[in-house]
C-alpha cells in the first residue's frame, strides 16, 4: 500500500506522513461506502453476503442490515436518510428513520429495472441512479434472470412526480456517478470492458440542463487498471476513481494527478471522519482510509 505521484499538485494533496490504512478485512466483494458524519459512523455493502455492515469511530464493526437484497451502492438523501441500490431486489430504496424501507424505484416504462449499482442525491432531492445488469448475470451478487430494459442506463427520480426518467443512454454498463461541486456536471463511470474485450473502459463527463437532464456527454478519461467503478468528488473538484489498482486522482479534465496503490482491487470510495478529510476505500475483501491535505464535497 503506498502513494504514487503523477503530477507534483499531487505532493499538496497526500500527506507525506500519512498511511493507508486497513480498516477491516474479511468480506467477499465490498461497496457502496457511505459515511454518517451525526453519528461518526461508516457503512457498507458485501454484496454476496447479502449483509451492510457498520463501522464506528471506536473501531467496532457489527452488521448494520441482513439479507439486504444484495446491496451495493449507499447514500444519503437531503434528510440524512440512507438510500441503497439493491442487485436481486432490482430496486433503489430509501431506510426511513423508524427503520421502514420505501422503494424509490424499481421499474421504468413498466418494466423491472436491470439491477441499481450505485447512487448519489442531488440537491433538489432527486436521486440519480445506474442500472447495469452485473445483478441479474448470477446468482453471486444477484439473482439470474432476464432482463427487461432494452439497455444499461442511468436514470433521475422525481422527489416530486416520483417520475423515473433514463436521463443517460449512452454508455453499455454505467457503473459509479458523481455530481460536480456546483452539480452542473454528473460524471459516470462506464465498465463495459467487462461484457467485451474491447469495451469501454471511460469516465465520462455530462452537462446537466435545469437540474433535470444531461446533454454533452463526453469521454474525460479511460481507465487503465481494470476499469473505474466507483467515484467520488471533494471540495475542489478533483476525480477520486476506485480501480482494479487502488484509487485514482486526477482532474475534471481526466489529467493523472496520483494514486493510492492497494492490494487488492478498489470499488469504491467515500470522504469521511470529523474534518471529512479521511478517504474511507472499500475493495475486494477490505476496507481502507487515508487521511488527506483535502475534504470531500460537504453534501451528505
Amino acid at each position: 500500500m503506498s502513494i504514487r505521484v503523477d503530477d507534483a499538485a499531487f505532493t499538496r494533496i497526500a500527506i507525506g506522513i500519512a498511511n493507508v490504512e486497513r480498516v477491516w478485512t474479511g468480506g467477499r466483494w465490498l461497496e457502496g461506502p457511505v459515511y454518517f458524519r451525526d453519528s461518526r459512523q461508516l457503512l457498507w455493502s458485501d454484496i454476496p453476503r447479502q449483509r451492510i455492515m457498520r463501522w464506528t469511530e471506536a473501531s467496532s464493526v457489527d452488521v448494520f442490515r441482513e439479507k439486504s437484497n444484495h446491496a451495493n451502492g449507499n447514500t444519503r438523501d437531503r434528510e440524512g436518510r440512507l438510500v441503497t441500490c439493491e442487485h436481486s431486489g432490482r430496486r433503489v430504496t430509501r431506510t426511513e428513520w423508524d427503520g421502514s424501507i420505501t422503494v424509490i424505484a424499481d421499474e421504468h416504462d413498466g418494466k423491472r429495472l436491470n439491477s441499481p449499482n450505485d447512487v448519489v442525491v442531488r440537491s433538489d432531492g432527486s436521486v440519480w441512479f445506474t442500472d447495469p445488469d452485473y445483478g441479474i448475470l448470477g446468482d453471486y451478487e444477484g439473482r439470474r434472470a432476464l432482463r427487461e430494459q432494452e439497455g444499461s442506463f442511468v436514470y433521475r427520480w422525481d422527489p416530486i412526480s416520483h417520475s423515473v426518467t433514463a436521463v443517460a443512454t449512452d454508455m453499455e454498463q454505467p457503473n459509479g456517478l458523481a455530481f460536480s461541486v456546483d452539480e452542473s456536471t454528473l460524471y459516470v463511470t462506464d465498465s463495459g470492458v467487462t461484457h467485451r474485450p474491447d469495451g469501454p473502459r471511460d469516465v465520462r463527463a455530462y452537462d446537466v440542463e435545469d437540474g433535470t437532464s444531461l446533454r454533452s456527454g463526453r469521454i474525460v478519461a479511460h481507465i487503465e487498471e481494470r476499469f473505474g467503478d466507483g467515484i467520488r468528488v471533494d471540495e475542489a473538484d478533483h476525480l477520486w476513481v476506485a480501480t482494479g489498482g487502488g484509487v485514482l486522482c486526477m482532474e475534471p479534465d481526466g489529467s493523472p494527478l496520483g494514486r493510492i496503490v492497494l492490494p487488492e482491487g478498489a470499488s469504491n470510495c467515500v470522504f469521511g471522519g470529523e474534518d471529512s478529510n479521511r478517504l474511507f476505500i472499500t475493495a475486494t475483501s477490505s476496507v481502507y482510509a487515508i487521511y488527506l491535505n483535502v475534504r470531500g464535497d460537504q453534501r451528505p
